[in-house]
């Protein structure tokens, strides 16, 4: 008892110095409380991050949604439905899976817009061998056979739409896996609401293998995302930080979201 008084006195004097050093006696605006998150995250084989990847399956909720007009649930990407004609190179389209065509299935409409900046993105399935074939030692598909990169741009940033709907939405969580991030601080997730900040988080290091990042938000709408995949770029020649190159370079695998919800 002596103890837990002990430990409840000196955190009692840590909180109290740092209100001291916020406001300064009012010099200082104070700082906004941090927000409110849930981190779910894991590194390994496929078999390693399963059972995390489920915890954010739970957290994003239930069930998995194939068609528009779902009030709750979650949507997930894994590329692997993209047609042939849209792998192997670079002319995937920014709004694939974010599609209001009503003459299109409803797996092209899952709320998931791409920001068109100009570059490309690409769907591969030779673990982007056909770039470098250095890369076929380097990254491996979590969910078979497509991997997904943005070219000439290692942020991609991601927004929302009501599925089957050109409606601006929010989710309340995010997750992306990443295959072979090889820099502790190379690789990370950024959540927005609107113009506000909710953190940056680091990816797990995961060597050749895969490194599960998700983010949940019970009190706030994630209105966009971030996405900072390594620090280097896919080109010939260009090695991965575990192949004797300068860079760490990742790509992208499964995304995983909350059902989206219009924005108010």
């Amino acid at each position: 008892m002596k103890k837990m008084f002990l430990v409840i006195m000196v955190s009692g004097l840590i909180v109290s110095s740092c209100k001291k050093d916020d406001y300064d006696g009012g010099t200082k605006p104070p700082v906004p409380p941090a927000v409110n998150s849930v981190v779910i995250t894991a590194a390994g084989d496929s078999a390693s991050i399963v059972s995390k990847l489920n915890q954010f399956r739970v957290l994003a909720g239930d069930p998995l949604n194939a068609a528009p007009g779902a009030t709750g649930g979650r949507r997930e990407v894994n590329w692997d439905g993209v047609p042939s004609n849209l792998t192997n190179n670079n002319n995937f389209p920014f709004d694939f899976f974010g599609s209001s065509d009503p003459n299109l299935g409803n797996a092209r409409k899952r709320g998931l817009i791409l920001k068109t900046t100009g570059t490309s993105f690409r769907v591969d399935t030779t673990d982007f061998s056909d770039i470098e074939p250095s890369y076929a030692g380097q990254f491996e598909a979590f969910s078979r056979k497509r991997l997904f990169a943005y070219m000439g741009n290692n942020v991609t940033e991601v927004s929302f739409k009501v599925p089957g709907t050109q409606t601006d939405a929010f989710v309340k969580g995010f997750a992306v896996i990443f295959s072979d991030v090889d820099d502790a601080n190379s690789t990370t997730v950024e959540y927005f609401n609107g113009d506000k900040s909710l953190g940056i988080f680091k990816a797990p290091v995961g060597p050749q293998g895969f490194s599960l990042l998700g983010v949940g938000f019970p009190d706030e709408k994630v209105t966009r995302v971030k996405i900072t995949s390594g620090n280097g770029l896919l080109g010939t020649g260009a090695k991965d930080l575990s192949n004797g190159g300068a860079k760490d370079l990742v790509v992208m695998d499964d995304f995983l979201y909350s059902e989206p919800v219009a924005a108010q």
